[in-house]
């Protein structure tokens, strides 16, 4: 199964601190949909962070994004494997295929691929 990145999500309530924060270590922000806002190294694009206030369509917020190339066939091999399922899979309108997995660790991790 191919990665594309892996993304940490920090729950936050101050985007504002957040952003400088990482700001300081050479991040910028690349994206914001005022629930979740992701910083981004601008010499490296794939190098990311994610600070969220809350999911709008999941019942948690995850403790990291794993985008994939083939969703379809990652949550096909965690449903056989019986893992925890917590978010199904779903097209969102912000163009992601996703679902959510709880790993051994009790970490819920949200699986995606671009549509």
């Amino acid at each position: 199964m191919h990665i594309r990145r892996v993304v940490p999500n920090i729950p936050s309530r101050s985007f504002g601190k957040s952003s400088e924060f990482y700001g300081v270590l050479g991040f910028e922000e690349v994206m914001d949909h005022g629930w979740i806002m992701t910083l981004a190294s601008p010499g490296n694009p794939s190098v990311q962070v994610s600070v969220m206030t809350e999911d709008q369509t999941a019942p948690v917020i995850p403790d990291m994004s794993i985008e994939v190339e083939d969703v379809d066939a990652a949550y096909a091999a965690m449903r056989e494997r019986g893992a925890e399922i917590v978010h199904p899979l779903s097209d969102e309108e912000w163009g992601v295929r996703r679902f959510f997995v709880r790993d051994p660790n009790g970490r819920v991790v949200n699986v995606l691929s671009h549509l």
